[in-house]
């Protein structure tokens, strides 16, 4: 198997019955997106693809949007769906590269060495006339080991010292807008703009028409032109620490390894009234 983060669509196609190949739909969209995820799953799926509602398996205690659950809850909802030790783990969503890094993230903090995005997701995959099926799928439920690396999740008080000390960078994937603050936040009570020193790298600029993440010196130039040098620690946020995790997935596909991701993101610091907020590019 490759160690790629991504998969092609052919490659799926070529391995949809290989035993222990289990795909996943983890579709999210935005409330202004005018879209419902289950009912897309529902209505037209990768045949046998499960579905990973990030809402829900997400931390129940938590005033924040979908933040990361802690390991034993992960573990009983994978079991649930079927999803276990040893298996390869191929994530799509409806935009092509937009939620499925996050499940993808969220699998690999718990542990999971085999686990892929598919380059373009539904998109591209539908694009190319490959099969789809509807209705809900059922798994037999199996054993899952979660092991969390919590390394790789910021909290608050650690962005507040990366901060204050600027020893990693801080990478954001909203829009341009946002970053900004030329414009609203979508969420109410949220403070436009950005942390300090924070770079730019807007989720949907990672993309291609199809959906697919763009080639290695396209990603690389995007990169260097926002101020990002690859080769020195990141870490990645965004608008609820979902679109993060498509940053994270691109700089890990060039190569970078120092990677983590604050999962409380704007949802946490642009709602707090004791953080540094600056507008402006």
């Amino acid at each position: 198997m490759t160690t790629s983060p991504l998969v092609s669509t052919q490659w799926l196609e070529d391995n949809l019955k290989t035993p222990d190949v289990v795909v996943v739909d983890g579709s999210l969209f935005l409330p202004q997106m005018g879209r419902d995820a289950e009912a897309e799953y529902l209505e037209a799926h990768i045949p046998g693809a499960v579905r990973f509602d990030i809402e829900d398996i997400s931390d129940p205690k938590s005033d924040l949007p979908h933040t990361l659950p802690e390991p034993h809850l992960f573990a009983s909802k994978m079991r649930k769906l079927g999803i276990g030790d040893g298996q390869t783990i191929v994530v799509y969503d409806g935009i092509g590269l937009w939620s499925a890094p996050r499940v993808w993230w969220m699998f690999k903090v718990m542990g999971v060495k085999d686990v892929h995005v598919l380059n373009g997701g539904m998109p591209k995959w539908k694009a190319e006339g490959r099969p789809l099926e509807d209705g809900p799928v059922r798994r037999p439920e199996r054993h899952f080991t979660a092991r969390l690396n919590r390394g790789a999740v910021t909290s608050f008080d650690s962005l507040r010292k990366i901060i204050a000390s600027g020893d990693r960078q801080i990478v954001d994937a909203r829009s341009s807008e946002r970053f900004s603050g030329s414009v609203p936040e979508p969420r109410p009570g949220m403070r436009s703009g950005h942390m300090p020193g924070a770079k730019n790298v807007p989720v949907m600029d990672l993309m291609r028409d199809d959906g697919s993440l763009k080639d290695e010196t396209t990603l690389r130039a995007q990169f260097s032109e926002a101020g990002v040098d690859i080769s020195k620690p990141v870490t990645t946020t965004c608008g609820s620490g979902v679109t993060a995790a498509a940053l994270t997935l691109a700089l890990t596909s060039l190569g970078a390894t120092d990677l983590t991701l604050y999962d409380g993101s704007w949802s946490e610091w642009g709602s707090r009234q004791d953080t540094e907020v600056v507008a402006g590019s």
